[in-house]
């Protein structure tokens, strides 16, 4: 474990979003939930998937979560905050993010499915991408990948 305070920061809010993610789990939803903190360290929004639950494709954590923060910021510039997912984000939302100028995007587990942020593709770098994300993978790696896993273990 890294000793360094903004480690110890990414690595609480991170908490927070697996207590999320926890809860959507119970609800029969993928275990990811999401946290979006603003430069003061404030919490601004916080989602979980809502897929089955609101019959909805795009009820992501990621874009449930940029939806509340521009509504109570009043500004979809969201370029000086950080969002926090357990997992790495899908092609949707990683545009989404993009398109939010999100300042910083802390993300736990890569996901080699549909992860676009670096695993099987990388959105933030390409050439149609107008924003330049600043990216930390790996916050709590280890701990996000085997809650997915126990999930999606017990699901079949």
């Amino acid at each position: 474990m890294i000793d360094h305070p903004s480690y110890l920061v990414h690595q609480k809010w991170m908490s927070r979003v697996l207590e999320l993610a926890k809860i959507a789990g119970n609800a029969g939803e993928v275990p990811v939930a999401a946290v979006i903190v603003n430069s003061d360290g404030k919490l601004i929004a916080e989602a979980q998937n809502r897929r089955q639950r609101d019959f909805d494709p795009t009820a992501h954590a990621e874009i449930l979560a940029l939806r509340q923060a521009g509504q109570i910021l009043r500004n979809w510039h969201l370029n000086k905050c950080t969002l926090y997912v357990n997992l790495e984000p899908c092609p949707m939302c990683t545009g989404a993010i993009l398109q939010a100028r999100i300042g910083l995007l802390v993300y736990g587990a890569d996901d080699p499915k549909t992860g676009t942020i670096r695993t099987v593709a990388n959105f933030p770098d390409s050439v149609f991408s107008h924003h330049r994300l600043a990216v930390l993978g790996g916050i709590m790696e280890s701990v996000c990948r085997q809650e997915l896993q126990f999930w999606f273990a017990h699901l079949r």
